[in-house]
């Protein structure tokens, strides 16, 4: 089915000029100046709608709303000339209400700039649809797999999970100082499985503490073997929020790194917010005990929580982690590098060191850099890799 691209603005010479810069790359084009009229269609997934938020009877943040409330899965380019940070508040409510947002533009629209990128997801949309079409028929099922409570039994007890690790720089020399630990599930018939497939899963079905068990038992032997080499890599080890319940883990923890002869400072626990705020008495008592027994603590996805500064205050961390929505954007918006300026800051005067994650180019480096960040983390730097591929890696550099 053809593309098509849905134009929603109650002004005539808007409409006229998107129109105008729309029609060369995608033909099938239609403007509304009605939202109420353009709100009786059925979207596809493959269609595009260009939304102003502006308008006098029905403004674009209703139309959001029932775009959410008929679970849309269009694609969606906002535009305003009111104010930037209503146009990202826009954005962040429509990311939040599951719509897929591809791009904002602020009036007066920059037409060149609008062409270009217009241009860019036709080509990628018609890349997709070859990829699409060439594997339909050699890859069948692979995505249609959902794993039961049992089969991620079986891929724990059958040594199924495997260990992929993200190298961490210092932003000042760009040595290597340490990677974060992600775990992969190698399925003997579906290949490889991301954790967003089976993590949740764990979770729901109590699998969550003998999967975390593995992982970290599988991170400690890979730091052995780092540490016989003489490259011994400081490691960092997602921790859920149901591990956190368990009084017996630091002990367990400290047992093993002591049966493996590990210093425990090599050993970086990341936590979420959200996994902080459900036992807060308990988790407290857990993470001051991990720090007693010399293991490392870091806050992870730092700003998307509720009670942020009230965490720091009272857990002591070593380590802030900068969530990646704020790095990925703080080139094109101002509020974004604020909040990553502001989070340096903030960790600097609390002695703890900074990471950010989700740098994918040379300008998010520099603007980190400049900032003060510590440690870096994302595609520019390299993508998650299993250990012989790491040592490659490492060897290279």
């Amino acid at each position: 089915m053809m593309n098509r691209i849905f134009i929603v603005d109650d002004d005539s010479l808007t409409c006229n000029l998107l129109k105008t810069i729309v029609k060369p790359i995608f033909e099938n084009v239609e403007t509304f100046q009605h939202p109420r009229a353009f709100l009786t269609l059925s979207l596809q997934k493959k269609d595009i709608i260009i939304l102003d938020l502006m308008m006098p009877d029905m403004d674009g943040i209703e139309v959001i709303r029932h775009l959410a409330g008929q679970k849309s899965k269009a694609s969606l380019i906002l535009i305003s000339g009111y104010d930037s940070g209503v146009l990202h508040s826009a954005e962040t409510l429509a990311v939040s209400c599951g719509l897929n947002v591809i791009s904002t533009f602020t009036k007066p629209i920059n037409t060149e700039s609008l062409s270009c990128f217009l241009t860019s997801q036709s080509n990628k949309l018609a890349q997709i649809e070859r990829v699409s079409t060439n594997n339909d028929s050699a890859r069948p099922g692979k995505f249609d797999f959902i794993p039961t409570e049992q089969d991620l039994r079986n891929a724990i007890e059958n040594k199924q999970l495997i260990l992929y690790y993200q190298p961490q720089v210092n932003m000042k020399t760009e040595a290597l100082h340490g990677a974060e630990v992600l775990v992969r599930w190698l399925h003997p018939e579906f290949g490889l499985i991301f954790p967003d497939k089976f993590i949740a899963l764990a979770e729901q079905t109590g699998l969550i503490e003998q999967l975390s068990e593995e992982v970290i038992h599988l991170a400690v032997k890979q730091s052995v073997h780092w540490q016989k080499l003489n490259r011994a890599t400081r490691l960092s080890i997602n921790i859920s929020a149901q591990n956190i319940t368990s009084l017996k883990l630091p002990e367990q923890l400290r047992m093993l790194v002591k049966e493996y002869e590990i210093d425990p400072s090599m050993i970086v626990l990341e936590l979420t917010e959200s996994a902080l705020m459900d036992s807060e008495v308990t988790s407290l008592d857990i993470f001051t005990r991990f720090r007693l027994k010399g293991f490392q603590l870091s806050i992870d996805d730092f700003g998307t929580g509720y009670s942020s500064l009230s965490q720091l205050h009272k857990i002591p961390f070593t380590e802030l982690k900068i969530d990646q929505s704020f790095v990925t954007n703080m080139k094109q918006e101002k509020e974004s590098a604020a909040i990553v300026e502001t989070c340096i800051m903030l960790a600097h005067k609390l002695n703890m060191e900074v990471v950010a994650e989700g740098i994918e180019d040379k300008a998010t480096w520099d603007l980190l850099l400049t900032e003060g960040c510590d440690i870096a983390q994302g595609y520019y730097i390299a993508r998650p890799m299993p250990a012989e591929q790491f040592d490659k890696w490492q060897f290279k550099r």
